[in-house]
């Protein structure tokens, strides 16, 4: 196991330096900082970025529109989910608007709330419409995927309705939960961005972004772009910190 851990994550390390690798020969063969700046005077850039008085203010306020729409759209979506999976009538009355939500280009939703909202609350809702198909479809499926067998025999030897949501229903729809929040964090957080990009809140990492798009800054697109990059690795690794700790209280181990 350790091995393959170690191996891993040399892996790993080889695709990043790779990559690094790339960026540096194409910055060298273009040789223009305007079009494609070299690595390390990018990382200067997210440097000076994160040492700036304004960055916890930009960054913080991304962040907590994240948090706001991945929140809204977990309690929906698993509540939705369950009834779902628990109704095959309810299932088919709301499996076409999942796959509406779904199917609509993100710029279209985006240019509708420029209408119906102020500048702050659009990424919130792109968040929502984003996320909340991929936790309620997930949870949905979760709650088909528990044997019914199980249940009934349960349901026969007189089990505690508590104890048959916490011993069959909570274990067997946990993994779906997870798996459609992380799907739901990657996508949802890419929509917040370009959400903020078109809506130009105050304060927003997408703002910053365009700002500097329209003076040409190359380099601090990039900087701010890995940020974005790392505050959404971070959010991954939290969920998969969530999952390992389920999973072990799960074996009670």
């Amino acid at each position: 196991m350790k091995a393959f851990i170690t191996e891993k994550r040399i892996l790993t390390v080889s695709s990043v330096v790779l990559m690094l690798a790339i960026w540096k020969v194409l910055a060298l063969a273009f040789n223009a900082p305007s079009i494609i700046p070299h690595p390390e005077t990018t990382f200067l850039a997210v440097i000076k970025i994160f040492a700036g008085p304004g960055f916890l203010a930009v960054a913080g306020s991304t962040v907590l529109r994240g948090i706001a729409g991945f929140v809204i759209s977990g309690i929906l979506g698993i509540l939705t989910g369950i009834l779902a999976g628990i109704s095959p009538g309810f299932n088919t009355f709301i499996t076409p608007m999942l796959v509406s939500v779904r199917s609509i280009p993100v710029i279209s939703l985006i240019l509708l709330a420029l209408i119906w909202f102020n500048a702050g609350t659009v990424p919130v809702f792109i968040a929502f419409l984003t996320m909340f198909p991929f936790i309620c479809t997930n949870v949905s499926d979760g709650i088909r995927s528990v044997d019914p067998g199980l249940v009934e025999m349960a349901r026969f030897y007189r089990v505690e309705k508590r104890r048959i949501l916490t011993g069959v229903y909570i274990p067997a729809v946990m993994p779906f939960i997870i798996s459609g929040a992380s799907s739901a964090m990657g996508i949802g957080w890419r929509a917040i961005i370009i959400g903020e990009v078109l809506s130009q809140p105050q304060y927003g990492i997408g703002t910053r972004l365009q700002t500097a798009q329209s003076f040409l800054n190359v380099e601090a697109v990039i900087a701010w772009t890995l940020i974005a990059v790392v505050i959404s690795f971070m959010f991954e690794k939290l969920i998969r910190w969530g999952e390992h700790h389920l999973i072990r209280w799960q074996t009670g181990s």
